[in-house]
């Protein structure tokens, strides 16, 4: 599989970057948020954040009740070169300043990603600066060290809107898949229930807000995926087409309310039930014991809650990003863009955009959950 990476460099560069600061601008376009960030990463490993812009085109969408692609993209066309630059001003730095740049490069939205991803080319071109290509799930995957201090190697449940997925991380680059969703992903199903329920886009955080006013969720019953099977993958479609069904036969506010709840604690069950069974794995083999939840689902606090219980009854530390790094962002990719660029992972110039990369490349060439395609391994 093509490796986007030029590591003829590794031995000098990483040479060069292990005992001082580094300051990455990040750049990220995958979806519908047009970020950018600079973050300093010490040579302790702490990370600070000194700039952090995000123009949501929640509004763009809205009416249609979700992300439509083309919209997305020349959003970000419209608005990339002004975030950038707030960035810099926020910052107080210029871009000779910085030590390189790191761009989202897939998985996400492919015309989006292209626009980021070009415009940080263009950046590390005319300054001479080294140019990082970065997964965005790697970004997810860092972005808990945005807040506390978080030693590799940890468990991660990376759980979002387009991924849901569990992951031994060693380490910047060396990560392993121990279950993933076999259909849609937590956040996917948070959306869709909320679009069937008429509470618009996005629909996650309005679908939280309503479950608060629930009296009583269990009235509802919702299928319980993959009970049978012992392995630490996710299946969110049975729950996503039962409770849009009954979505349909709601007459009050009271009744919405208990669904939401209802579905709340449905996901943050399943979540729960294979976070579990993964820490029982992971612990046979690790001294150190740490959970790390990121992701926009991260933002939920009632998942949140439920799986800093599931991990304390398993003797294990619970960090999650700060609210502020859960969605989509740039001072993830940013950080980490600046991991990588210590260790001397300086990408080509001419790394393409990838609408899909798994971050564990070889599971997920050799184990497929889903049939790969002309778009490449989905993980």
């Amino acid at each position: 599989m093509e490796n986007s990476y030029d590591l003829s460099s590794e031995a000098a560069a990483g040479k060069a970057f292990s005992d001082q600061s580094l300051t990455v601008l990040g750049i990220e376009t995958s979806c519908d948020e047009t970020a950018a960030s600079v973050v300093r990463l010490s040579p302790d490993g702490s990370a600070e954040v000194l700039s952090s812009i995000i123009h949501s085109q929640i509004e763009d969408h809205q009416a249609y009740g979700g992300v439509v692609p083309e919209i997305a993209a020349r959003s970000h066309v419209e608005m990339i070169e002004g975030v950038a630059a707030r960035t810099m001003t926020e910052a107080g730095l210029g871009y000779g300043e910085l030590d390189g740049v790191g761009a989202t490069a897939g998985p996400g939205l492919v015309g989006g990603v292209m626009v980021g991803l070009g415009f940080g080319k263009a950046v590390a071109l005319a300054r001479g600066l080294p140019f990082v290509a970065v997964n965005h799930l790697e970004g997810h995957a860092v972005s808990a060290r945005l807040g506390a201090r978080v030693d590799y190697p940890f468990l991660l449940l990376l759980v979002s809107g387009g991924h849901c997925q569990l992951l031994e991380v060693r380490g910047i680059g060396d990560m392993s898949r121990l279950g993933t969703t076999i259909d849609d992903a937590a956040g996917e199903a948070f959306d869709k229930i909320a679009k069937a329920m008429g509470l618009g886009y996005p629909g996650g955080p309005a679908l939280e807000r309503l479950a608060a006013a629930a009296c009583d969720g269990s009235r509802f019953e919702l299928p319980r995926a993959l009970l049978g099977r012992k392995d630490c993958d996710f299946s969110f479609s049975g729950l996503k087409t039962a409770a849009s069904r009954i979505a349909q036969t709601l007459t009050s506010d009271q009744d919405r309310a208990d669904l939401a709840d209802a579905v709340q604690t449905a996901i943050a069950r399943q979540l729960s039930e294979r976070s579990d069974r993964a820490m029982a794995d992971y612990a046979e083999r690790h001294q150190a014991r740490t959970l790390v939840v990121a992701g926009g689902v991260a933002a939920n606090g009632s998942v949140r809650r439920v799986l800093e219980e599931t991990a304390a009854r398993r003797g294990f530390g619970f960090i999650a990003p700060p609210m502020a790094y859960c969605t989509d962002n740039a001072a993830m990719i940013a950080l980490a863009g600046a991991e990588r660029l210590r260790l001397g992972l300086v990408s080509d110039i001419d790394a393409p955009a990838r609408p899909r990369w798994p971050l564990d490349e070889a599971r997920a060439i050799a184990d497929p959950v889903h049939r790969t395609g002309r778009k490449g391994a989905k993980a």
